[in-house]
């Protein structure tokens, strides 16, 4: 059964690596654009996975938790402001590439942080039961979504997200 910590983990490395590949490809705007469609609904898939199924189990089983909760979520907000930055760019213009450092430097901060923090506490505190539950359900909402179909894109309130669900 799927642990959600190892899926979330499996996400940040594929992340780190298509983010190095797409620099990678500067001098080729067409497959840029098309791996950066890939990345940029892969990251908000993982980020609604995360804020329907791991930040309210973690905000329920983690006293203390809302701080890190709401900057996973400003971060979040912030990866989301570089792709729409760089969707309202022509493909590999310098300010489409622009919004994809924005994100990337949202992401990288994000991941640091949660990887430091958020799932070392979570790790602590669930249990092994809890931790596939939510993994099956991470697993099933990414299935459901692909290519971030039927998900808003849209930024949350920090605060009222952790009202919300802790």
């Amino acid at each position: 059964m799927p642990d959600v910590i190892r899926l979330i983990l499996d996400d940040h490395e594929t992340f780190r690596s298509r983010f190095a590949r797409l620099a990678e490809l500067r001098d080729d705007p067409q497959a840029a654009a098309e791996l950066w469609r890939e990345l940029s609904a892969h990251l908000e898939v993982h980020a609604s996975a995360e804020e329907e199924h791991f930040y309210p189990a973690l905000l329920q089983n983690v006293e203390g938790s809302e701080d890190e909760t709401k900057d996973a979520i400003n971060d979040h907000d912030e990866i989301r402001d570089g792709i729409r930055r760089s969707a309202a760019a022509e493909a590999g213009s310098d300010e489409w590439w622009a919004g994809i450092q924005d994100a990337r430097e949202a992401n990288d901060e994000h991941l640091a942080e949660e990887e430091r923090d958020d799932i070392p506490d979570f790790l602590r505190a669930a249990s092994v039961e809890l931790r596939q539950e939510l993994g099956e359900r991470f697993e099933r909402f990414v299935g459901e979504h692909p290519g971030a179909r039927g998900l808003s894109g849209e930024d949350k309130d920090p605060d009222r997200y952790v009202a919300e669900h802790g």
